[in-house]
């Protein structure tokens, strides 16, 4: 039985996604055309690619209003950034990219009766699942991205509780090593965001 900030997630999906997006956002004022080959906490990934993901991440969810299912694909390259990242072509500015697709997502997500169902591999699941989903998705990668920027930038507590409850439902070890990395030891002291990021596999320190 879930019930505190996990049952208001589930139920407020859309909420979650918003403060996820709008904390990511504020991850990409670190990003310059300087900063696009450095390292990110996602192994194999630079920063070029790391954006590159997160554009198809956000299309994903997009597709999810308009054709009602998601598609599961792993890797990048259906965007413009993920053409970008593997060298055809690139776009003038990516985060302004970023940008316009989180906005025209929200505005899509918003506009959705609560009852919107999307087909996932076949199975259908509930909107609030879906974007909770991407809320704990992309705010990690927006973490990442401020790392791979020498940026301070933690996850706010309030946001990282509730993704932080409700990442077990969502990410169970078939998703390691391919989605997540394993679990990283964190002192039983560190903060909500710490511990959201350890669990996802990143070393908060």
């Amino acid at each position: 039985m879930i019930g505190g900030p996990a049952a208001t997630a589930l139920t407020g999906g859309v909420t979650l996604l918003e403060r996820a997006i709008s904390y990511t956002l504020g991850s990409l004022h670190g990003v310059t055309p300087a900063a696009l080959p450095y390292r990110t906490p996602c192994r194999r990934w630079d920063l070029r690619t790391l954006l590159a993901h997160l554009d198809d991440s956000l299309l994903a969810l997009e597709e999810a209003i308009g054709a009602g299912r998601v598609d599961v694909a792993s890797g990048v390259g259906r965007t413009d950034l993920g053409a970008a990242a593997a060298g055809h072509g690139s776009p003038a500015d990516p985060t302004a990219v970023l940008r316009d697709r989180a906005r025209h997502l929200l505005g899509a997500w918003t506009a959705v009766d609560r009852r919107h169902t999307v087909s996932v591999a076949g199975y259908p699941l509930t909107g609030g699942i879906v974007t909770t989903t991407g809320a704990i998705e992309i705010a990690v990668h927006g973490w990442d991205v401020a790392r791979a920027c020498g940026r301070h930038h933690p996850i706010p507590a309030p946001l990282a509780e509730e993704l932080l409850e409700l990442s077990p439902l969502f990410v169970t070890d078939d998703d390691r090593p391919v989605r997540f990395a394993p679990p990283v030891d964190v002192s039983p002291l560190a903060g909500p965001a710490d511990r959201l990021v350890a669990f996802l596999g990143r070393r908060p320190s």
